[in-house]
């Protein structure tokens, strides 16, 4: 069986053509285009605003002209992560989808049913004529997972409705009223490239097989973060034998847990022997300490060539201690709602760049406004010490919770009726674009819901298939309800 051939089956046609569709986060024109050709075919109305969102619009069956305008949300772009072992090109290739039991899953990539799937259950909304439901709008955003480029910038007047139904979220059986807001927080080494010594021995030593994920929704599953194994290992050798740094490349996203991180330094040759020995003893302790949370973590110590160039020492020694020490993880937990993380920090990336510059990128979250900026703030003083340049984003804000929602009270009652148990009421720490809709419409009575994901944002993501069944009678039955009103 295809995934096209799962069921409900228009929801998984319309997600199966979206994998096909090139969509990495900034380069949304080919998904854009294949959005617009899908209005003109089904001769749906639709409209783009200067940043590249789009708006669909259904109007209601006969008989429920009145109802209120209910706005479905999922942004275009998707996190393109893949395996250093995986022969892709996001912006030329289809997604490789394949069904494992309950499961969607993709070979070496991620999946993109963040949002994809949000993506496909508006379109199934447009194209349905079987249901009952009021006036729809169907916004798709632009840049959702770098910055919510879409939802910053929505146009004036490119929704209209009362009601918002986010399909951005990962938990059958929850239904999130409220999300953190985020600021990224951006490091600069500057540094001088020096001979590196010919009585050195150098080696590249790599972390690979971590986990990774969403730095919003996994931060608190004590995950590996590979950046800071390889600076902490390095760190270690380094209070033992002089060691010259040559580079450091580790992780990708602002938003993903680093997976994959390497570094190639030296140390003298005499104590060669002395690193490889510390480097299997390192390896088991890590093991150690993350069994039970990092099953395939690998990792890998091997010669290279000598390099003609490494950092100067000064650099190298702040940027090391700089990696190892600085904040990662969860900083503290809400109080007001239970298990639910309020304020975080992820060490995201580390990279090379070709102007004799090193870039360090984390996202603080929280969603307290000033704990996150005093996060922020913490990391910007962390890496000043370290002789960093520091500069933030502009930052999103979070959602608060309205507990008093009648569109909350409505999706609630459609799970229960139709699955016979209680949906559980929830904040995310993940950032969603709820918050900046609100600010520009003070009024939208807003809701967010969507199959079981896991995985997101890493190549292990997979999407459970009798959930996405669910899932589309649930927001089925919602548009019903408000219909009615």
């Amino acid at each position: 069986m295809e995934v096209k051939d799962l069921k409900p089956q228009l929801v998984w046609e319309c997600f199966d053509a979206i994998t096909k569709v090139p969509r990495p986060s900034c380069h949304e024109e080919q998904i854009r285009a294949f959005l617009l050709d899908f209005a003109h075919k089904h001769s749906i109305a639709v409209r783009t605003d200067e940043v590249g969102n789009v708006v669909m619009s259904k109007p209601a069956v006969p008989g429920h002209e009145n109802a209120p305008t209910v706005i479905l949300q999922a942004h275009m772009d998707m996190v393109a992560e893949k395996n250093n072992d995986t022969v892709h090109d996001f912006l030329k290739d289809p997604i490789e989808t394949y069904i494992d039991g309950d499961w969607v899953k993709a070979r070496g990539t991620t999946l993109g049913a963040d949002n994809g799937i949000g993506m496909a259950a508006a379109m199934a909304v447009l194209i349905d004529k079987d249901l009952v439901h009021g006036p729809v709008e169907c916004l798709f955003t632009i840049n959702e997972e770098i910055g919510l480029e879409g939802a910053q910038n929505l146009g004036k007047d490119m929704i209209t409705g009362s009601m918002l139904i986010n399909l951005d979220s990962e938990d059958d059986g929850e239904i999130f009223v409220g999300c953190a807001g985020g600021i990224d927080t951006t490091a600069i080494f500057n540094y001088r490239r020096s001979i590196a010594p010919e009585n050195f021995s150098y080696m590249k030593v790599s972390v690979r097989g971590l986990l990774g994920g969403h730095s919003g929704s996994d931060i608190n599953l004590g995950r590996g973060n590979a950046n800071k194994l390889v600076a902490r290992f390095i760190w270690e050798c380094s209070q033992k034998w002089p060691v010259e740094v040559c580079s450091f490349d580790g992780g990708n996203l602002r938003n993903a847990i680093p997976r994959e991180a390497c570094a190639v330094f030296g140390v003298e040759a005499a104590h060669k022997e002395a690193l490889t020995r510390a480097m299997d003893k390192y390896a088991k302790e890590i093991r150690d300490e993350y069994k039970g949370v990092e099953p395939s973590m690998e990792f890998r110590i091997e010669d290279v060539e000598r390099p003609e160039f490494c950092i100067d020492s000064e650099t190298s020694v702040a940027l090391v201690r700089a990696i190892y020490s600085a904040p990662h993880g969860v900083y503290s937990m809400s109080r007001d709602i239970e298990g639910l993380v309020e304020t975080s920090t992820n060490l995201a990336a580390v990279k090379m760049l070709d102007d004799n510059k090193i870039r360090i990128t984390t996202s603080q979250r929280s969603s307290v406004e000033s704990r996150k900026n005093d996060m922020a703030g913490q990391v910007e003083a962390h890496f000043q010490l370290a002789g960093a340049e520091v500069s933030h984003s502009d930052g999103y804000p979070g959602w608060a919770p309205n507990m008093q929602s009648t569109i909350m009270k409505l999706s609630a009652d459609a799970y229960e009726e139709l699955f016979g148990v209680k949906p559980a009421i929830k904040a995310i720490h993940a950032g969603l674009e709820c918050g900046l809709f609100l600010s520009k419409y003070p009024n939208l009575d807003m809701v967010s819901f969507g199959p079981t994901m896991t995985g997101v944002h890493s190549p292990d993501e997979k999407l459970n298939i009798p959930t996405v069944d669910k899932f589309w009678k649930h927001l089925c039955k919602v548009l019903e309800k408000v219909a009615a009103l």
